[in-house]
C-alpha cells in the first residue's frame, strides 16, 4: 500500500520544508557571527551609535527577509507568475534609475541612497530573473521543438542582464545569465539547440572581451599571469591565501584571525568573509561551511524534482543554480582558483540587499514544496 498522500490530505506543517529553513537560519546566523569577528570586534567603539553595528543591520536585514520569505511562501507561485510582466517591468525601471541616478561604490553604479540606506536593485533582479524565466521556459514538452520559448525567455531576461552589466556589474551579470542559461537547458530544450547556442556564444567570447573595462580585463589577466600583476593589484588576494592558508587543519579560533583583526584583509566581512572563516576555523570548519551551502542547494533541487509543474521545477532549479554560482564564485576567488569578482558568499557576506533578495528566492522554492501535487507522509 502506498505511502504518498495527496496535497490535500498532507497538513501544512507536513508539506512545509523545514530542513530548508534549518539550514537557512544556520547560514545566516554562521554569517553573523562571521561579520562580528571579521568586522565588528576590532572596529572602534568611539562615536558609533547603534544602527553603524553592522551585525545588528544584518540582524535587521534578516528578520526583514524572512518576514517577506514566509510572505513569499504563502502565496501560491502559481498567482506570482502572473505578475511577472509588471515585476520585468518595475525592474527595468529601477535598475534604468541606478543607471542614470545612482551611487558609485568599488567601481559599480549598483546603489540607489535614500538617506542612510543604500539598496541594490540587481540582487532583486536575481529573483525577477528567476520568476520570469520559469514562467516562459516552464511550457509543454512539445513547445520546445521550436526555439520559441528561448528566444521569448531572451527578450525577457537580457536586458535585465545588460542594464547589469552597464552599471558596470560584470560578476553579478555573469551569475543572472549562466543561471538563465541553466534554467533553459533544464527546461528540455532539444540538443542541437543547445550545440547552436554554444556556437554562438563562443563567436560572442572576442566581443565581450573587448568591451570589458580595463580593470576587468586587468582582474583576468592578473589571475592567468599572477607573476606579472602589480604588487598593489593581488595584495588582497595574497592577504586571503595567508588568511586560508594559515588555519591548518582547525583554525585558529573564532576572533583571534590575525588577517582581519589587525586589518591585513580589505572587504574581509563582505566578499572575502570565507578567508576569515578559513583562518579562524581551519579546514575542518571550511568543509562544515561548504557542506551546509551544498546540503541547502541540494535541498533546492529535491523540492525542484517533486513539484508539481515544470514552471516549479524551473524555479527550484533557478534558485539553486544561483546559489551554487555565486557560491562557488566567492569560494573560488578567496582560493585563487578564479579571479577576483566582488559577489558575495550568499546569507553569509554583509548586505542587506543580497540577503534579503536571497531569502525571498528560497521563499518561492518553499512556495514550491508548499503546494506540491505529492507529498511523502515522512519528513525526509
Amino acid at each position: 500500500m502506498s505511502t504518498t498522500r495527496t496535497y490535500h490530505s498532507v497538513p501544512f506543517w507536513r508539506r512545509f520544508d523545514w530542513l530548508l529553513l534549518l539550514f537557512i537560519l544556520i547560514l545566516m546566523g554562521l554569517g553573523l557571527v562571521m561579520i562580528y569577528s571579521s568586522y565588528e570586534y576590532a572596529a572602534p567603539k568611539e562615536g558609533r551609535i547603534w544602527s553603524d553595528n553592522l551585525v545588528i543591520r544584518q540582524a535587521i536585514f534578516g528578520a526583514i527577509g524572512l518576514v517577506l520569505f514566509v510572505a513569499v511562501t504563502i502565496i501560491d507561485y502559481r498567482y506570482i507568475m502572473t505578475m511577472s510582466l509588471v515585476l520585468i517591468a518595475g525592474t527595468v525601471v529601477m535598475l534604468g534609475i541606478t543607471y542614470v541616478l545612482g551611487h558609485t561604490s568599488f567601481g559599480a553604479q549598483s546603489w540607489i541612497r535614500i538617506q542612510n540606506l543604500t539598496l541594490q536593485p540587481s540582487e532583486l533582479a536575481k529573483v525577477i530573473v528567476i520568476l520570469a524565466g520559469a514562467n516562459v521556459l516552464g511550457v509543454p514538452d512539445e513547445r520546445h521543438d521550436t526555439l520559441w520559448p528561448v528566444i521569448l525567455s531572451a527578450i525577457t531576461v537580457l536586458p535585465i542582464v545588460a542594464l547589469i552589466y552597464l552599471q558596470p556589474d560584470a560578476g553579478t551579470a555573469m551569475v543572472l545569465f549562466i543561471t538563465w542559461v541553466i534554467m533553459v537547458f533544464m527546461s528540455g530544450i532539444r540538443w542541437r539547440y543547445i550545440a547552436i547556442a554554444a556556437g554562438l556564444s563562443a563567436v560572442a567570447l572576442p566581443i565581450i572581451w573587448f568591451r570589458l573595462r580595463q580593470y576587468q580585463r586587468d582582474r583576468i589577466l592578473d589571475f592567468l599571469y599572477p607573476s606579472r600583476a602589480p604588487l598593489e593589484r593581488r595584495y588582497n588576494i595574497i592577504q586571503a591565501l595567508i588568511s586560508v592558508g594559515s588555519g591548518g587543519w582547525w583554525g585558529k579560533g573564532l576572533l583571534n584571525g590575525t588577517q582581519s583583526q589587525l586589518y591585513f584583509l580589505r572587504v574581509r566581512h563582505t566578499d572575502f568573509i570565507f578567508s576569515v572563516w578559513a583562518e579562524e576555523m581551519g579546514f575542518v570548519g571550511a568543509m562544515v561551511l561548504i557542506g551546509i551551502i551544498v546540503a541547502l542547494i541540494s535541498r533546492c533541487v529535491r523540492i525542484g524534482l517533486r513539484a508539481r509543474d515544470q514552471k516549479g521545477r524551473l524555479i527550484a532549479v533557478g534558485v539553486a543554480a544561483m546559489i551554487f554560482i555565486q557560491s562557488f564564485i566567492n569560494i573560488g576567488m578567496n582560493i585563487e582558483l578564479l579571479p577576483v569578482t566582488g559577489l558575495p558568499l550568499p546569507l553569509i557576506s554583509y548586505g542587506g540587499s543580497s540577503l534579503v533578495a536571497t531569502l525571498i528566492a528560497l521563499g518561492l522554492v518553499e512556495n514550491v514544496a508548499l503546494h506540491s501535487h505529492a507529498m511523502e507522509a515522512d519528513l525526509f
